[in-house]
């Protein structure tokens, strides 16, 4: 496994990068029984290199799109393609392809270097490549000092990496990840988190993964893949699927969303006779606008402002979180420093939204 970081951005020209393939999801199909539709009409390109989330709620279809990809499932109809390689029908151990799991899937009686060694030893590689690819995936996750521990002796955040190191020492085509954190606090999450994504970009490999957690899918991806009941909702960047949601599902899963009846007429969307500027391929008409909780503050004494009642608010230190009523709805706003200190419960105040964090949806 050759590993170079003498290239712009620390990013490397080849880990066997060639190796990366692409993957191509076409009217993918899968049922369970005669009721369950798992995954209806999927068409997903990924390119090489690239690190693509599947997210959304539990039991949307997103696990069982992943094992499909690693064979561990075979679909009801539809094609997968790495590159132009058809491996619809294949068997997972000769794809080319490997999962991180959630459970770590780590052998307890077996070394750390023997975890990491065994899918080289089933795949009967030469002792010597093996010393060698093995003691690099470990010092790739940071671990190369600990390759005669115990894995019982790890912690957790420990015991991922090296699952990690075995998957990567394979050298796979694609690397899938199935909820790979979940069993990390949060604190020990995030560091985790930002690992993956580090070493994933340095390597250039392209990979699939899996999570429920929207925060972790907007850190870690080039692109992400919104699944609702088995059907894709939306795929964009991270900025995309946050600023321009399109549909409220999608505005409501990816962070925190305020809903606000209001009319379009091309250039001014009106809320409740406060107008914004706003420019959005949206016919006129009534519309939903969203508003995310960074993009309300309080208007000053000199201009125009959105009439709200004050509630509660929340004092973080260096944010406040507040609850207004608007038009007998509830608005949740997030802003800097202390606010309201004197505030009551039933105060009038008047509030402005920035149009940055607004985005125009389809009436409901």
């Amino acid at each position: 496994m050759t590993v170079r970081t003498d290239t712009p951005n620390n990013q490397a020209e080849d880990v066997d990068a060639r190796r990366s393939s692409t993957v191509e999801l076409r009217a993918l199909v899968k049922r369970f029984g005669r009721d369950v539709l798992a995954v209806s009409d999927v068409d997903l390109h990924i390119g090489r290199g690239e690190l693509v989330t599947l997210l959304g709620p539990s039991g949307c279809g997103k696990t069982t799109i992943l094992r499909i990809i690693a064979g561990l499932e075979r679909p009801s109809e539809g094609t997968i393609l790495l590159d132009d390689d058809d491996v619809t029908k294949l068997p997972a151990y000769l794809r080319d392809v490997t999962m991180v799991f959630q459970s770590y899937a780590l052998f307890p009686h077996m070394s750390v270097f023997e975890n990491v060694a065994y899918g080289l030893r089933v795949a009967r590689v030469p002792q010597d490549e093996v010393k060698r690819r093995v003691a690099e995936g470990l010092d790739m996750v940071g671990l190369g000092h600990l390759g005669e521990r115990s894995t019982t002796a790890l912690s957790g955040g420990q015991q991922q990496r090296v699952a990690l190191a075995r998957s990567l020492v394979i050298q796979p085509r694609v690397l899938l990840f199935d909820e790979p954190l979940s069993n990390l606090d949060a604190k020990l999450r995030k560091r985790v988190r930002d690992d993956i994504r580090e070493l994933q970009q340095r390597l250039g490999i392209t990979s699939v993964y899996v999570t429920h957690d929207q925060e972790e899918a907007l850190a870690i991806s080039d692109r992400v893949v919104v699944i609702r009941e088995g059907v894709i909702e939306q795929v964009g960047s991270p900025h995309e699927l946050y600023s321009r949601p399109a549909s409220r599902f999608v505005a409501d899963f990816i962070g925190s969303a305020n809903f606000l009846k209001g009319s379009y007429d091309g250039r001014i969307v009106d809320v409740l006779g406060y107008a914004v500027e706003h420019q959005q391929d949206l016919p006129h008409g009534p519309v939903t606008v969203m508003v995310r909780p960074e993009a309300v503050e309080f208007a000053r004494e000199d201009e125009p402002g959105l009439a709200a009642t004050y509630r509660s608010s929340a004092y973080l230190g260096p944010t406040t979180e507040y609850v207004f009523d608007v038009d007998g709805s509830e608005l949740f706003a997030t802003m800097s420093g202390g606010g309201l200190s004197e505030a009551r419960r039933g105060d009038e105040v008047r509030l402005r939204l920035k149009p940055a964090g607004l985005s125009l949806l389809p009436p409901e």
